[in-house]
């Protein structure tokens, strides 16, 4: 090869690499100027998650994806009326989504029949597989993947620590939602765990907010002596009046969410609400950056909280033991 050839190939080789500094810039814009559309189906209201997806938003963040830059959301809310799911599914499926966002078995299962395309991401649901939403845990299969938790443990286990904070308790009211799949299995282990406590167990079912006042009428004329609500969206929803009742009746109220008991109810237990949305976040980013959904193993919380209201058991005349408060994450005054 000549000297000229050689001088040939050099400004060649700078030509084309004076090129690739300009197209690799503007083809990593190009990319960051693409929006993700987010959407989240929830079962309550806009209020009761708000604190959650503040979360999801932050860890998503903390991942490259801002809202304003890079993604947008688009939010539906059944608000406790869950036969209005599907055409919110719908709804939010017209939006062209690139992923959409459920807590709760129902806004699932109306997402999972909406579409199987678009990717969906569980940021809580209890018993994925027996209700039908994943093959598996290991290998969900389809477009679904999320994290779960063992709802009829947990429900049981908070019975028993209600037993322990006040163990003169004997009748005691579950207030739940029969529409949600979860809740009658939810039910049937509240009551194996209650005949080992001694504790006789009286069912509350509440299908809309409507139902509500016959439901907390009813308990007080059973003369229950305490109150478990099982989580739901729409029970959620509605956990101010459970708590304004049994302040009122001085009834300690256990719950599967630390928000209740910030706004006065006694006691909740339950996997930390914030750690799933996290965990929910990082699925969707792994989503947004190819994975398949069906590839992605169901998680499961790793923290659990047990949060006691101390101002509230002072009004309901309560002394919890030193033990229990010793083993409380978080203890509001």
């Amino acid at each position: 090869m000549t000297t000229r050839d050689r001088d040939r190939n050099a400004r060649a080789a700078l030509a084309v690499a004076f090129v690739a500094l300009l197209v690799v810039p503007l083809l990593a814009e190009a990319q960051e100027a693409k929006v993700v559309k987010i959407g989240i189906l929830l079962g309550g209201t806009s209020a009761s998650p708000a604190l959650y997806i503040e979360q999801y938003k932050d860890t998503l963040r903390e991942r490259g994806w801002s809202e304003g830059r890079n993604v947008t959301f688009e939010y539906r809310y059944a608000e406790g009326h869950y036969e209005r799911l599907p055409a919110l599914a719908s709804e939010l499926l017209g939006r062209n989504l690139d992923v959409i966002v459920t807590e709760g078995t129902p806004p699932a299962r109306a997402a999972k029949q909406a579409t199987t395309k678009v990717p969906i991401v569980m940021a809580s649901t209890a018993d994925p597989v027996g209700s039908g939403l994943v093959t598996s845990l290991a290998r969900p299969g389809g477009n679904l993947t999320g994290v779960s938790w063992f709802f009829s443990e947990i429900n049981a286990k908070r019975l028993e620590l209600l037993k322990e904070a006040v163990p003169r308790i004997t009748r005691v009211a579950v207030v739940y939602n029969p529409l949600n799949p979860i809740s009658e299995p939810a039910v049937a282990a509240l009551e194996a765990i209650a005949k080992t406590l001694k504790v006789r167990m009286f069912r509350f079912e509440v299908r809309a907010p409507a139902d509500f006042d016959a439901a907390l009428s009813a308990m007080t004329r059973q003369k229950v002596d305490a109150v478990t609500v099982l989580e739901d969206p729409m029970t959620h929803s509605q956990s101010h009046r459970v708590v304004e009742m049994a302040l009122k009746n001085k009834l300690p109220a256990a719950f599967g969410l630390a928000a209740v008991v910030e706004a006065g109810g006694f006691m909740s237990y339950a996997p930390s609400r914030p750690d799933m949305w996290h965990k929910a976040a990082l699925l969707t980013d792994k989503i947004l950056r190819g994975a398949k959904p069906g590839d992605i193993p169901v998680e499961q919380p790793t923290k659990f909280e047990l949060v006691l209201n101390m101002k509230t058991a002072k009004a309901l005349g309560l002394a919890v033991p030193r033990s229990l408060l010793l083993r409380a994450d978080h203890i509001v005054e």
